[in-house]
């Protein structure tokens, strides 16, 4: 980390022009301003074109805002987009971006690279034959360029948009010329064409096609950002340079278009968009024309080789993959990322080469689609971390740049979900199952790095709003959840109880897991700050949905009734204690006493028997014992949501009921069933005419049971031993058995 520090003393300093408008202008101004914008005129006509224009800007608008947003509301360091995506969605959604935008990055050096070339060839096509060693040519001298430093593909840049300038005024020029208001006219509504290959003339061009063809060109304003790591002041650069560009941008094409729309008839522009151009262009300068479609595309190389290597080296300092730590590395002098400029030489070389065996055309095609889906869904993932961090009020959030409402981030990612659908859904849902599976393994990895994400803030805000409305409604029987308070006691010994506890309350309630240190609260406050982090560890560890709650007091009992009175999470109050079985006669006062404290409390108490998880259930029966409502609804309700659970699934529910006399089987059982019917609980229910004692009874028909529910009473302080005993002796012969003491309502069931 020293020589990472060191290097990023000396790093580069660009400022806005350089650092941010140059790159970022230069992508914007694509080969589509040259071979495509023109046809887009002539398919939708002047209206159509305004709209496409409007709507596609809108849509970088709106990422430009949320870009410059969340760029004024840190201190920016290298690593572009996957900075700012990281540090706001946290290291996993950032990593997955940061490592398929590098992709992403250097298949856009070859795309630009092929460009180059195919517009080479179309100019002069005797070089057609040349096309493989004309493109490994231009991307080993723009590797070059970009090796020597970004100050240098910089300066280079600035010779690029020279000749984009010559090219697009010779253009206007040529056009300003030839501009006739009837023919402006002929073109103002659409006229959609069949397209290319089509199976029949319904086939043909519409709005959305169209839109597709020309939105990549709008997409291009991150190059700047990915060179924020060289910015001398990136929170000042980045929101006045990416403007600049976008702004700049929109008006060269507005103006390119709305000149060819008046200049050329509508045939011309369909055919021949590119040739219309360079063939009236200023002064008969065509070749002109032609060189700003080449400058074009190699400064778009150019900007890609520089940002790529950036964000492959800001994603290996983050320490986010192992194998990634040899492109942490920066040079001495700029803190160039040269190592991770040469995986992206040869990944560029890579596809350049497949792209000739495959067969160029259906290759180029592929890698456009590849690349507007990542670029897409970069841009989409920067929304959505503004919109997190507006939409929750996180009070870190502060931007300098005031000019954000989360309602526009909102709109550019819907704006960036839907393009991506309408230009190629099948290749944008590949993109987001490529960034679903990388997310999965970052998320495997169990990263321990933090960047103090808005994830916590949204959720805290989404949890605030939740519970002020939760607040202000009535609770009944019907919307009954269980929330349980666990006693746990030392955690590893009572592992039995821990997962009763989740089990019980089946993933529709909370589970809090209460530990309780005796001692001066004062006195062993680092020893209770330990205790909490290190059951937190545990339950992060074990993957446990459960809330750990400690406390120091110097009587354990003390320690109970403190918990049971303030472990509420806003109006969610704990409505189950849940207690492990004592069975030390010698401590039995004690402990009856904190059952006592939770019935003061106003909660229903269940107890655990046994130390020992029982065997896997696989197709297990659960008994539960029926002696009326009382205690009855409560341990019906509390076996359904036990075999909730996958480990239970298959498990057997029995309601058993005993009587004494045969003449009251049948009403019995008729009541049973009409309850389980009531309930909606599936239960087998059994009537048992005995007069033995309940413990024989309970033995010899629950011994083979999983689990029995039984109910209990709180007993008085002279029956404290006889109630010990009872209950000692029907655990001699069952499995796993919950005692159950129910404060819930008698609708419970309904």
């Amino acid at each position: 980390m020293a020589r990472d520090n060191q290097a990023a003393e000396q790093r580069n300093k660009f400022g806005t022009f350089g650092g941010v408008f140059t790159p970022s202008i230069l992508t914007i101004l694509s080969a589509i301003l040259f071979m495509r914008a023109t046809f887009v005129v002539g398919e939708a006509g002047v209206l159509g074109m305004l709209g496409i224009l409007a709507l596609a800007n809108l849509i970088a608008v709106f990422s430009a805002v949320s870009v410059c947003a969340v760029s004024t509301n840190m201190q920016v360091r290298g690593g572009g987009a996957y900075f700012l995506i990281s540090r706001v969605l946290g290291p996993e959604f950032g990593g997955a971006i940061g490592l398929i935008f590098f992709f992403a990055l250097s298949l856009n050096v070859a795309f630009n690279v092929l460009g180059f070339t195919e517009a080479l060839a179309g100019t002069w096509p005797g070089l057609a034959p040349y096309a493989l060693p004309i493109s490994l040519t231009a991307a080993v001298a723009l590797f070059g360029v970009s090796f020597v430093g970004a100050e240098w593909s910089i300066k280079t840049q600035y010779v690029i948009m020279v000749v984009l300038v010559l090219s697009i005024a010779a253009m206007w020029g040529g056009a300003l010329q030839l501009f006739d208001p009837a023919v402006f006219s002929d073109n103002m509504t659409p006229e959609y064409t069949v397209m290319p290959g089509a199976l029949s003339e319904f086939s043909r061009y519409g709005f959305w096609p169209v839109f597709a063809i020309f939105f990549p060109s709008v997409t291009g304003f991150l190059a700047g950002v990915n060179m924020s790591g060289d910015l001398k002041e990136p929170m000042k650069s980045i929101p006045l340079g990416t403007f600049l560009a976008v702004g700049t941008g929109a008006l060269i094409y507005l103006a390119t278009m709305l000149l060819a729309a008046g200049a050329y008839h509508r045939a011309d522009l369909v055919q021949r968009p590119f040739a219309v151009l360079t063939g009236s262009a200023l002064f008969n300068l065509g070749y002109l024309v032609s060189a700003g479609v080449f400058a074009a595309t190699l400064s778009t190389a150019l900007g890609s080789y520089l940002g790529a290597p950036r964000v492959l080296q800001a994603v290996a300092r983050d320490r986010l993959v192992p194998w990634l730590k040899p492109f942490a590395q920066g040079t001495k002098v700029g803190d160039e990322p040269r190592r991770a400029l040469w995986l992206t030489f040869i990944l560029a070389l890579g596809v350049l080469v497949w792209a000739k065996l495959a067969g160029g055309g259906n290759a180029f095609n592929i890698v456009a689609s590849v690349i507007s889906m990542v670029f897409l869904a970069t841009y989409g993932m920067l929304n959505l971390a503004a919109f997190l961090e507006g939409f929750s009020n996180n009070p870190s959030f502060r931007p300098r740049f005031k000019a954000f409402h989360w309602i526009t981030a909102l709109l550019g990612f819907i704006g960036c979900a839907g393009a991506a659908l309408l230009i190629a859904p099948l290749p944008a849902l590949v993109a987001v199952l490529v960034i679903a599976l990388l997310w999965w393994y970052l998320r495997r990895r169990d990263l321990h790095v933090s960047f103090g994400d808005a994830r916590r803030g949204y959720a805290y805000q989404q949890a605030r709003g939740f519970l002020l409305q939760l607040r202000d409604m009535p609770e009944d029987g019907k919307n009954w959840r269980p929330t349980i308070l666990a006693f746990i006691g030392d955690k590893r010994r009572h592992e039995k109880l821990i997962s009763f506890a989740l089990w019980l309350e089946a993933g529709r309630g909370f589970a809090q897991l209460a530990h309780i240190l005796k001692g001066d609260p004062v006195i062993n406050r680092e020893l209770h700050m330990r205790a909490e982090r290190q059951l937190v560890h545990y339950c992060r560890e074990k993957n446990l949905p459960a809330f750990p709650v400690t406390a120091v007091s110097a009587e354990i009992a003390e320690g109970i009734q403190l918990i049971l009175q303030t472990a509420a999470i806003g109006p969610v109050h704990p409505n189950l204690a849940l207690f492990g079985w004592n069975s030390d006669a010698a401590t039995m006062g004690d402990y009856v006493g904190y059952l006592r404290n939770a019935e003061t409390a106003g909660m229903s108490i269940a107890l655990v028997s046994g130390d020992e998880l029982p065997v896997s259930p696989g197709r297990a029966r659960i008994d539960i014992w029926w002696r009326g409502r009382k205690n009855g609804a409560l341990m019906l309700m509390l076996a359904h949501l036990l075999s909730r659970n996958w480990e239970w699934s298959h498990a057997r529910l029995r309601l058993l009921r005993v009587i004494g006399e045969e003449a009251g089987r049948e009403p019995s059982r008729a009541a049973l069933d009409a309850l389980t019917e009531q309930a909606r609980v599936d239960a087998l229910t059994e009537v048992i005419v005995s007069t033995e004692p309940f413990s024989d009874v309970l033995a010899r028909t629950s011994a083979d049971a999983d689990c029995v529910f039984l109910g209990f009473e709180i007993p008085a302080e002279a029956e404290l031993a006889g109630w010990h005993a009872l209950y000692e002796g029907f655990f001699a012969s069952l499995p796993t058995t919950i005692l159950v003491n129910s404060r819930e309502p008698d609708d419970l069931l309904i």
